[in-house]
């Protein structure tokens, strides 16, 4: 597996991570059915395929993706990196209860259980989950300084968080990463976002760089998804927005025929191919799908391949919302 660095090492950026790293939210919940015998051969085989950066979460579970990331990957701690979230809150009594949290005791509270669940001493990258709009964001990454300071955190990141937020965060504290959603059919970040990172040697960590399994061409409608799947909520999957877009995934399913790699593969190389600060983190609970995602490595692309994904994609033909409520994102 090749490697790249978070972030610009000329001004001193030294994270190495694997060039794709491993969303693992969906081992646990969001996306139907789990398995967790299947979740833990996924990801020992991720760390004997070289990744190196496994993504997690305190409210992912709830509370107990980070027990399994813990558990599967203790054995080799060394190996790895771990990046975990805190913010986003949910009531342990009723989960659907949620709310967004960014207070310093609550930061504290927040990484001590997330230690204790993952059961390491340390956490390699720590983001700010949602942005707390109540409370200012030098307060929070406050709080997060602190516990690198006490050796609990050894890089601090934020997700989904505009380019004044993040100019904020990194004047109180040296920002790592900056997590967001970016794939050929969610490309907001390079408005204003990824500009920014750039301008301030901070890496990007794309997550639903495949768009939420839609760009794999394996989804077709509603039907195709388990019961309790969050995507049959998803604007993007619903009525004639959903008609829409597949005929975007069919072209990319065209262009990957021509290039001999699967659709999943060709949508994540887009990923890869712009910067190499750039580390996506596709999510998967299944071995085969895990194969598939990395074989998106070797895949290089030419300045005619990303022309005519340019063209097969525009970013205004995509439609509808990322979330079915975008009141949480940092606009």
């Amino acid at each position: 597996m090749q490697t790249r660095i978070l972030g610009d090492p000329a001004r001193g950026s030294d994270l190495e991570v694997s060039a794709l790293g491993l969303g693992c939210m969906g081992m646990s919940e969001f996306y139907g059915d789990t398995d967790a015998d299947e979740a833990e051969r996924t990801l020992r085989l991720a760390v004997e395929l070289g990744v190196t950066l496994f993504d997690t979460a305190d409210m992912y579970g709830p509370f107990t993706n980070e027990q399994l990331v813990g558990r599967v990957l203790g054995p080799v701690r060394d190996q790895v990196l771990i990046a975990t979230k805190f913010g986003n809150v949910r009531d342990p009594e009723n989960p659907r209860n949620r709310w967004i949290d960014g207070s310093p005791d609550y930061v504290r509270q927040a990484c001590d259980a997330s230690l204790q669940r993952l059961g390491v001493d340390h956490i390699d990258l720590y983001y700010q989950h949602r942005v707390d709009k109540k409370t200012p964001i030098e307060d929070t990454v406050g709080a997060m300084a602190e516990l690198v300071q006490a050796g609990k955190v050894r890089r601090i990141g934020l997700s989904e968080a505009s380019p004044d937020t993040i100019r904020r965060a990194h004047a109180v504290h040296p920002v790592t990463a900056v997590q967001t959603e970016y794939s050929l059919w969610t490309r907001h970040v390079e408005d204003g976002v990824l500009p920014t990172l750039r301008e301030l040697g901070i890496g990007l960590v794309p997550y639903s760089p495949l768009g939420r399994g839609f760009l794999t061409g394996t989804i077709t409608s509603t039907d195709d998804l388990d019961a309790g799947d969050f995507r049959r909520q998803n604007p993007r999957f619903q009525g004639d927005a959903l008609q829409q877009n597949l005929r975007l995934v069919e072209a990319v399913r065209e262009l990957a025929g021509r290039k001999g790699v699967t659709p999943a593969q060709l949508a994540l190389a887009w990923v890869l191919a712009q910067g190499d600060d750039v580390v996506p983190i596709p999510g998967t609970r299944r071995e085969r799908y895990l194969r598939d995602n990395l074989g998106a490595a070797d895949v290089e692309l030419t300045a005619d391949d990303l022309a005519a994904l340019a063209e097969a994609v525009p970013v205004e033909a995509v439609q509808g919302d990322r979330y079915p409520d975008m009141s949480s994102i940092d606009a």
